[in-house]
This record gives structure tokens, sequence and C-alpha cells, in this order.
């Protein structure tokens, strides 16, 4: 598969709910938002694109083999950008053109490559819903925690 900048990421049916912002305390949410933002300099840590405002967005890895999703980072993007990562929802909100447009130009791909991508991404979350339940790997978090 091509590996690009930009990629969909389609969240198992199973997982909708084990992100962050439902688990933690807003305080905690905002504390890890802030310092993704802090790393991406003010810019999107996909695209480069300089934005005021940042999207906090987790990075979430599947083990199919184990069942397990595994955060891996939250990165600070932008809109566009997480438009494109979330597709279905941005299908759904009408939006479509613009996020093809936005993978077509950082990828510097066709809209065949789109296609292509899109029914990969496709064919990986029809296969990853067939496992319903996930077990949640959050160790990506220790690194916040201060041990004595």
């Amino acid at each position: 598969m091509e590996k690009y900048k930009l990629n969909f990421e389609l969240v198992p049916d199973g997982c909708w709910y084990s992100n962050l912002r439902t688990i933690l305390s807003k305080k905690q949410w905002d504390f890890l938002r802030a310092e993704a933002k802090e790393r991406s300099g003010g810019k999107c840590m996909i695209c480069g694109r300089q934005a005021k405002r940042l999207e906090a967005h987790e990075r979430w890895s599947y083990n199919e083999e184990t069942a397990t999703q595994k955060l891996e980072d939250i990165i600070s993007i932008c809109h566009d950008c997480h438009s494109v990562i979330h597709i279905g929802r941005t299908q759904l909100k009408g939006d479509i053109i613009r996020a093809e447009n936005h993978f077509i130009k950082v990828n510097k791909c066709t809209y065949a490559d789109y296609i292509r991508a899109l029914g990969k991404a496709n064919e990986e979350h029809i296969r990853r819903n067939k496992i319903s339940e996930w077990k949640l790997d959050l160790s990506y978090l220790k690194r916040y925690v201060k041990e004595d």
C-alpha cells in the first residue's frame, strides 16, 4: 500500500467511544492538547501549514491478533487534515470535495490515488469491525506521570 503523509484513520465501530476526551477529565485532556500544540510550533503536524486554530488528534494503532487499540501519539493538526483523517464524518457533514482536494494536495497524488487509498482504508475498517471487543492500551500516557 502507498504510504502517504496524510491518511484516512477509520476507527473500528467498537472503538468509537474509546477516546481520551471521554476517558480523561477536561483538565487532563486540555493539558495533552496544549502539549501537542506546543510541540507543533503552531503548524499542522501533517501538512505543515501555519494555523491559528489547531485541533488535537489521537493517533491509534490496532493489533488485530491481540484485539488491542493502542494510543501512539497526540498530534496537533489543521481542520482540513482532520477532515481527511475522519473522512466518514466529513462525508456525513457534506464537505467531501474540500477533503478530497486536501488529500490530493498534501499527498501530491491523483484523484485515482485518493479513491484507491479510500478503498484500502474501507477494507481495513471492515476487517477490523469483525472484532467486537478491543482492549485499550494507554501506555503512551505514562510519559506524563511522574514516578517517585
